[in-house]
């Protein structure tokens, strides 16, 4: 739609603003007369169908504007159905193409969205099978440092325990000692 307002408003500029030999183009809605004047009294010469593609020689006189159809006959047509805007004769194929390019590219970006899933779907995977080793190996850890610390208990335990069996016994000894009976020595001047 927009393009319909560009085109009608381009159809509507002064004919004294289109330059000499600058491309141009029949509007894409007519049938035109190509007519050896400036003037529907000349002679026509051919006609050139909607949306060819002309050459603007930059003439112009009344309604009328000097150009060479795509055939290189030159002449002369109602000023009105000359536009510079390309016509959609010669936009389509340049759309279609663009049209096509945009669909190989939507294409590439689907799969590689696809893919993307496909690896965010791994990779999150991965990350849980991580999470639940790191889990795995923290409570090992606080296992195996609480077995390490009832061990260490154990063992100061076992010292104290040691230690204190190897008092007694030593005290034990040692009461024992002061209450034994010594031995005489012998008297020297005793034969």
């Amino acid at each position: 739609m927009l393009r319909f307002f560009a085109l009608v408003g381009l159809l509507l500029l002064s004919p004294s603003l289109l330059a000499a030999g600058q491309p141009g183009y029949i509007s894409d809605k007519v049938y035109l007369y190509l007519h050896g004047g400036p003037g529907t009294q000349f002679r026509i010469l051919g006609s050139v169908e909607a949306g060819q593609a002309i050459s603007i020689l930059g003439e112009t006189k009344d309604d009328f504007t000097k150009i060479i159809d795509h055939k290189g006959r030159e002449g002369w047509v109602e000023s009105k159905m000359v536009s510079r805007q390309k016509s959609f004769r010669e936009q389509l194929p340049e759309v279609q193409a663009e049209l096509e390019k945009t669909k190989s590219e939507l294409e590439q970006a689907l799969n590689t969205s696809d893919n993307s899933t496909e690896q965010l779907s791994k990779l999150r995977s991965a990350l849980d099978r991580a999470q639940r080793d790191l889990a795995t190996a923290s409570s090992e850890r606080d296992e195996a440092t609480s077995k390490l610390a009832s061990i260490e208990k154990n063992e100061r335990f076992q010292m104290w325990q040691e230690g204190g069996i190897i008092a007694a016994i030593g005290l034990l000894i040692g009461v024992i000692l002061v209450y034994l009976p010594r031995p005489r020595r012998k008297q020297k001047n005793r034969w």
